[in-house]
């Protein structure tokens, strides 16, 4: 889409914007300061502006399953406003990930707050749409209800996918207070559906109280292998990254992140906190880590602004998703290696 023809270029994002190898690429933060301007995520083009898109940033701004704290609906726009930051080239990765890849930001998916099953089929009929169409989705949450919808969309194209949910809990509760969608909930529902490889599922960075041995009994018995913050800690992050690669393979590879997943000290903006989680840079380099694997598709959920301090769960949060889009860039099958 091009700039209005009335509009100074100074007043006209579009007319900023990087072109590189013929993707349209962010505003250029040299002309139009980073403060300014639309709030897109890393302050990319909207998907209403380009014919396809590789990779969309869609907003999933709902959090009716939540059982503590609220406000993770309002995780989308606070994440799209600390990526203003982010720069177009990833050297940690290696990669410019706007330059070989058409990314954009679809904007947020309006969901009925006061129905959970209408607003799991919208979300799961329009990434389903986009899925089908060629678009990778990386979704900001949110809460973890919405990882259900998100993996049916996935395996609706490529069957059932591997998971990697890095999270402080299980989240395979069966029901709370009899409902059966809630964000406790989601993996279990997923293994019941058939829609995830039983054979490549595991949880990292699980920590905290739980009802009673039978929550790990129950997730063993439904496949998860678990690498708890301890293990992350003891074992160090290579030995994490090979035991994950080894377990995924290459198969079509789905990574659900609960930004509670770190610690509260680089993740207070969250609803259910637990003490002793990942630091900021021990959840980054396991992503990293596995730059080359199949993956299809990803959320970054559970930020609720309310509870966060000087932005530092939203900027973990951006570069989390802003890692998810480079390997989206850097995605194989399975063989590649950093």
């Amino acid at each position: 889409m091009s700039a209005h023809p009335h509009l100074p270029a100074s007043l006209s994002a579009n007319a900023a914007r990087v072109v590189e190898n013929g993707f349209t690429g962010p505003v250029n933060s040299a002309l139009v300061p980073r403060y300014s301007g639309p709030a897109t995520f890393a302050l990319l083009p909207g998907i209403e502006t380009v014919e396809h898109a590789d990779v969309a940033i869609l907003g999933a701004p709902w959090d009716a399953g939540v059982s503590f704290r609220s406000g993770a609906r309002f995780g989308p726009e606070h994440i799209r406003s600390a990526s203003r930051l982010l720069r177009p080239y990833n050297p940690a990765l290696d990669v410019s990930p706007f330059a070989g890849m058409q990314v954009v930001d679809a904007g947020d998916v309006a969901l009925n707050p006061f129905n959970i099953p209408e607003a799991l089929g919208v979300l799961q009929d329009t990434a389903t749409s986009l899925v089908r169409g060629g678009t990778s989705l990386v979704t900001l949450g949110g809460d973890h209800t919405l990882a259900l919808p998100l993996l049916r969309s996935v395996a609706a194209v490529h069957g059932p996918v591997a998971l990697l949910h890095l999270d402080a809990h299980l989240d395979t509760w069966d029901t709370y207070f009899g409902a059966e969608y809630t964000h406790g909930t989601p993996f279990r529902r997923a293994v019941e559906e058939g829609i995830v490889d039983t054979e490549a599922i595991c949880h990292v960075g699980t920590r905290g109280p739980l009802y009673g041995h039978r929550d790990l009994e129950e997730d063993r018995r439904f496949g998860f292998g678990i690498l708890t913050s301890a293990d992350v800690f003891r074992r160090g992050v290579d030995e994490i990254v090979a035991r994950l690669r080894e377990r995924v393979g290459n198969r079509p590879l789905y990574v659900s992140i609960d930004i509670d997943v770190l610690d509260p000290a680089h993740a207070p903006g969250t609803g259910t906190p637990e003490a002793g989680g990942l630091t900021s840079r021990e959840l980054l380099e396991i992503l990293r880590g596995l730059a080359g694997l199949n993956i299809v598709g990803a959320d970054v959920v559970e930020v609720a602004p309310a509870y966060d301090h000087a932005d530092i769960t939203g900027v973990a949060a951006s570069h989390v998703a802003y890692d998810l889009v480079s390997l989206l860039a850097l995605r194989g099958d399975g063989k590649g290696t950093r």
